[in-house]
């Protein structure tokens, strides 16, 4: 008993310094994922990197709920999900920041698909880069609101229950930037007017990390309904026998 106590303490992080740690991580991806993509332009290679380690911040925090549902860890892995989306989030807003300026040049219709005609007008060239970017503009700001809420203060504000209602939709958050991500993984770039590129190295990580998290959603789910059904067993075979005792008296 003593030896697990002494454990825990020994592996229970501090707030400042689960920050500094997933900061670290931060950058470290960051840069070895501008390494991976050294010949691309200065853009895109930003772009990429800073949103592919946002995404990976957002699929492990999601994980993290799930595994200490399977597995018993010497400590509590729960409180990472807070710096882990929080520094996600700060990436997404980078990465919004590098489209912004580099991709569309402020032109915020483009941003949605359209491009200027010669004739001074607007008109939708690209649908498909305009209904990502919209997902992605709505997961944006659901992330902004909830990672704004992760705070003991925020917790005390909204109350217990109100609080863990918002942070719960951080599924929704989840499957929201699994659709914009794909997009620009799979699809965007597959243009019949022009060449089509090498494949995104990152495609099969990319698959193998949502079909993880996912996965692990999955057996959290069968085993937290198991233990649910198993507990109405119990009680309701304690019941039977209690009314059998009551009518044999």
């Amino acid at each position: 008993m003593e030896k697990t106590i002494k454990t825990k303490k020994k592996f229970n992080f501090g707030w400042k310094s689960r920050h500094l740690l997933v900061l670290i991580i931060s950058v470290i991806g960051t840069y070895l994922l501008l390494e991976s993509r050294a010949q691309w332009s200065d853009m895109h290679k930003w772009n990429r990197a800073v949103g592919d380690m946002s995404f990976i911040l957002i699929a492990v925090s999601m994980a993290v709920g799930p595994l200490s549902r399977l597995i018993k860890f010497p400590f509590s892995i729960t409180k990472w999900r807070r710096e882990l989306g929080v520094y996600g989030v700060i990436l997404a807003i980078i990465h919004t920041a590098i489209i912004l300026v580099g991709w569309i040049n402020w032109d915020f219709m483009r941003l949605f698909g359209f491009e200027l005609h010669p004739e001074g007008m607007y008109v939708m060239l690209q649908h498909g880069f305009g209904l990502a970017n919209a997902i992605g503009i709505v997961a944006l700001f659901y992330g902004i609101v909830l990672a704004i809420s992760s705070n003991n203060v925020s917790q005390r504000f909204l109350s217990g229950t109100v609080w863990k209602f918002l942070q719960q939709s951080s599924y929704v958050l989840w499957m929201l930037i699994v659709v914009h991500t794909a997009y620009f993984l799979f699809l965007h770039f597959l243009d019949f007017h022009k060449a089509t590129p090498e494949p995104n190295w990152v495609q099969i990580p990319f698959l193998v990390l949502v079909s993880l998290v996912l996965l692990l959603q999955f057996l959290a789910f069968l085993k937290t309904w198991r233990v649910k059904l198993n507990s109405q067993n119990k009680t309701t075979s304690k019941n039977n026998k209690i009314e059998t005792a009551k009518s044999s008296l």
